[in-house]
């Protein structure tokens, strides 16, 4: 008798350990479940302390104002280097603990979660070279080890991504990039638990959308089929989302869309990069990654409001913003690609009080979800 006590036990102990880490969903499935993402910009990838570029101490109340915002998905880049013994890269634990809570506080709200290697002085980003290569692979592997051991226990709510925007503009770089990122996903894997199935974000090169398409032709071996998404960023026009003055090669876009043009500030108004050339990128991400079952995130797009003296224009402006927002957005989801827009301390939201700032960006990118051809219930 109590030998069949000690086989059931045992047999039970066994059932529940083999079934404590379920197999994960898979990557095509996870990204239908997740629509408008934003990301907890200049925070947690600030030099070297959470506070440093004005995102104050991240708290529950704005992680729910962002949830009640109507987003489903957050990215947190975050710093490691700036962290880390850079002898033996061992990651601090008050850090490892505090990204932790902030992780806590997205998974509460039923978020899902990018935790990436963000820039972080370029250790990895701008040593994509033979020289380094097995410097950084070294110490890529340390650091993931290190961070899939800690989150071992979440669910498909967590995704890692490994890199930001690596700086390779040729096929050479890319193959070294591959190299890192093949890197990421066998210290992930190895680390067993929901590792073995959680799904893993590579991006191509420099996150630039022609570039990817051109030079990322393959994706690292992974051990388990549909566990990987591709990441670019779209910050295009640059020069009206991004350029803040004139140069000698040009002047800022003010005015963005085919219905929104000034009629008298004609010098400002967007002359390329608008909702055909959008749809014509997105659509052939689609092809070249969605279709074959490797879906993408748009890791950052994001346009912000100018200060323009003349009230009709200034309105103008703030029309063209909205509309770009919601257009990404729109063509995003209808392609099966997931966007995330860059939010930076006290843009969309008030990153003290978690008071929404801009509702009509929000809005817009809502509107944009709404609007999309996909079976996406929002």
């Amino acid at each position: 008798m109590i030998k069949r006590i000690q086989f059931v036990v045992f047999f039970t102990g066994l059932f529940m350990n083999l079934n404590s880490f379920a197999q994960l969903t898979t990557a095509p499935e996870l990204a239908k479940r997740m629509h408008v993402g934003v990301n907890l910009g200049n925070t947690f990838e600030a030099i070297c302390d959470e506070g440093a570029w004005g995102g104050g101490k991240t708290s529950q109340k704005l992680i729910d104002s962002i949830k009640a915002a109507g987003f489903n998905t957050i990215r947190i880049p975050t710093a490691w280097f700036c962290h880390s013994d850079t002898i033996s890269s061992t990651i601090d634990p008050q850090w490892m603990a505090r990204v932790k809570e902030v992780v806590d506080y997205c998974v509460k709200d039923d978020l899902y979660v990018i935790l990436n290697m963000h820039w972080d002085q370029g250790w990895l980003e701008n040593r994509i070279n033979a020289k380094n290569q097995l410097e950084v692979n070294k110490r890529q592997k340390i650091y993931w080890t290190q961070i899939a051991n800690y989150f071992k226990k979440y669910d498909e709510h967590l995704l890692f991504a490994g890199a930001n925007e690596p700086n390779a503009k040729e096929a050479k770089q890319v193959e070294i990039l591959l190299s890192y990122y093949q890197t990421f996903i066998d210290a992930v894997r190895a680390t067993g638990g929901n590792n073995a199935s959680r799904t893993l974000i590579v991006q191509g090169p420099e996150t630039d959308i022609e570039k990817t398409l051109k030079l990322m032709n393959s994706l690292p071996k992974d051990k388990i089929k549909d566990r990987l998404m591709v990441e670019v960023h779209f910050y295009s026009p640059f020069q009206f989302c991004l350029m803040s003055k004139e140069a000698d090669w040009g002047k800022p876009f003010y005015y963005w869309g085919k219905d929104n043009h000034s009629k008298t500030d004609l010098e400002h108004n967007s002359t390329w990069g608008e909702e055909e050339f959008i749809d014509t990128l997105f659509s052939n991400l689609k092809k070249k990654y969605v279709d074959k079952g490797v879906p993408v995130i748009i890791g950052e797009f994001a346009a912000y409001r100018r200060k323009i003296d003349d009230p009709v224009n200034q309105e103008l402006n703030y029309k063209s913003v909205e509309h770009f927002n919601k257009y990404v957005v729109k063509s995003c989801l209808s392609n099966g690609i997931i966007p995330y827009y860059w939010d930076t301390p006290n843009n969309l939201f008030n990153r003290n009080t978690a008071e929404v700032l801009d509702k009509g960006v929000i809005k817009a990118m809502l509107e944009g979800a709404k609007e999309a051809k996909n079976d996406i219930s929002y």
